[in-house]
């Protein structure tokens, strides 16, 4: 197995309508690895490389722990085989569907219905995986900007290497960077028509993925792995 700088643990929707929008939308395909052209949308306030430009490099996912280095005397191995001893503990999630929604100030998809599974399931994977992670340095904490952090994101910044996890999670698949509000008002209505058929009503979280940052920054899907508790 490859050694990559940093790893991560996603949400990636499996082979299929959702998956390819994605992949297209961020000109990244991240279970081949490979770059890929985006689509002709009308009517966006500007290119759909500038609208995708800070979060093409992570692929289409939603987070559920966040990249992190693995902590010395762990290889990928070892991480490889943690992750899947952990999907073998946790059940599928399904909710009623996904969404485009605005979060601050860029644009994603979110779930719709009751999202407390999938919290607890996000939340057993950063406490269950928390023993590959390296501690944070004293520059990755700096770039978290703690001063700006509420009491408790500044605690599990302190504790699992993230402001926004456990009770601060909120699950989300990323589809733009920061933007005004007048692009996020033309970017929504732009890729509704386009999102309504690809969409999943209900959305099923059946498996769980091991990603990793390869060298030029971007990140790969290594495996996936099913949830089969």
């Amino acid at each position: 197995m490859e050694d990559f700088p940093r790893y991560a643990i996603y949400y990636a929707p499996a082979p299929g309508p959702l998956a390819d929008f994605g992949a297209a939308w961020l000109g990244w395909d991240a279970q081949a690895g490979c770059a890929v052209p985006h689509p002709q949308v009308p009517d966006l306030p500007c290119p759909v490389e500038e609208l995708t430009r800070q979060p093409r490099k992570y692929g289409f996912h939603g987070t559920l722990k966040p990249p992190f280095r693995l902590v010395e005397g762990q290889g990928p191995e070892d991480l490889a085989e943690g992750v899947r001893l952990l999907a073998a503990r946790l059940a599928p999630v399904r909710l009623d569907g996904l969404q485009l929604d605005q979060i601050g100030g860029f644009m994603a998809l979110t779930p719709v219905g009751d999202v407390a599974p999938l919290a607890e399931l996000a939340g057993a994977v950063v406490t269950g995986l928390d023993g590959y992670r390296a501690p944070l340095t004293a520059g990755e904490v700096a770039r978290r900007r703690p001063d700006r952090l509420s009491p408790r994101q500044r605690a599990n910044l302190d504790h699992w290497g993230y402001p926004y996890v456990l009770e601060e999670f909120r699950f989300h698949l990323t589809l733009t960077g920061p933007l005004d509000q007048a692009r996020l008002d033309a970017v929504r209505a732009a890729l509704a028509p386009m999102l309504e058929p690809v969409v999943p009503q209900p959305f099923d979280v059946s498996d769980i993925c091991l990603f990793g940052e390869g060298r030029d920054g971007r990140f790969r899907l290594i495996h996936r792995y099913a949830l089969s508790c």
